[in-house]
């Protein structure tokens, strides 16, 4: 079956099934071209909140697939179910529980890029488009944040907070190196450098700009008169935007930042998940309840 076909098909399986097809900015770029809304973690689960369809088709990896059924209570498909997140893997609810012991008094963020069963033990969920928002408004000096120390990092240079960081880290974005930006410069010496803080350190230091993906287009907004950007994220991201700003140019900070769990989900998949409902994500409803209290936390600290 060609790709025209098989577009024309998920189309009309969209209508018939009253589904939405929700994109993360790093899935490949012709699951982005058929998403009904694309962005981070962030945006995704606003929308996976607000959308009125009985049906979710969520590409991205599976713990953005269980914050949609929490916060949805609707059918929610990962058309991979496969699609893991080594970052989320380096934390688990046993690990919680035991930090809440370690440290009983102190609060714990977690960033989105956790399991359904982390989110139900920490007290506020965040994204790295609000995380710096969410720990400067906890009313405690001390937070534990969890589990990226990059991220974590980044919010402790922005913040007076004491912050306890666990030390986990995403694969992708370490391939992406302090030596590989600056040959970059040398190239394109007029470039500005736009960083996602899951990079480490080094990297961040050489950027223009350190943000979330969501961060990274409201910068590029910003500088018109700019015509090259360094892009230091998973490579997806290049795709959307240009897609977004075609008469500017984005340049992967290194093509070895790839996320192989992001580009399992293809056309292929989500068509049979279309047509078969199938594989759907579910939630324990304990789990569900507690996990969910942890994201609305974060919600409510950010109309504060």
């Amino acid at each position: 079956m060609n790709e025209r076909k098989i577009i024309e098909d998920i189309k009309k399986l969209k209508r018939e099934k009253d589904a939405v097809i929700l994109v993360h900015n790093y899935q490949l770029p012709e699951v982005q071209d058929i998403a009904d809304f694309i962005g981070d973690s962030l945006d995704l689960s606003t929308k996976a909140k607000l959308v009125e369809n009985k049906v979710i088709i969520f590409c991205g990896v599976h713990f953005m697939a269980e914050t949609a059924y929490i916060l949805s209570n609707k059918t929610v498909i990962l058309p991979d179910i496969s699609c893991g997140c080594p970052l989320a893997d380096m934390i688990t609810k046993k690990d919680v529980v035991e930090l809440k012991r370690k440290y009983p008094d102190v609060p714990i963020v977690g960033y989105i890029n956790t399991s359904a069963e982390v989110k139900s033990e920490i007290d506020y969920c965040c994204t790295s488009a609000n995380a710096v928002e969410v720990v400067n408004k906890i009313p405690q000096q001390t937070v534990i944040f969890v589990p990226d120390k990059y991220l974590g990092s980044f919010v402790k240079k922005n913040t007076k907070k004491d912050i306890i960081l666990w030390a986990g880290y995403c694969p992708t974005h370490l391939k992406i190196l302090k030596e590989d930006i600056l040959e970059l410069k040398q190239k394109y010496p007029y470039a500005k450098v736009v960083v996602h803080p899951e990079c480490n350190l080094e990297v961040q230091q050489i950027a223009d700009k350190v943000a979330g993906t969501s961060g990274m287009i409201k910068y590029v907004q910003q500088n018109e008169d700019v015509e090259y950007f360094i892009v230091a994220t998973e490579i997806g991201m290049c795709y959307r935007l240009k897609k977004l700003f075609p008469h500017k140019e984005f340049i992967p900070a290194s093509k070895l930042a790839l996320c192989p769990n992001m580009k399992k989900n293809t056309l292929e998949k989500i068509l049979f998940s279309l047509e078969t409902l199938q594989p759907q994500i579910v939630v324990e409803e304990e789990i569900k309840i507690k996990a969910l209290k942890s994201i609305e936390n974060m919600y409510k600290l950010m109309e504060k």
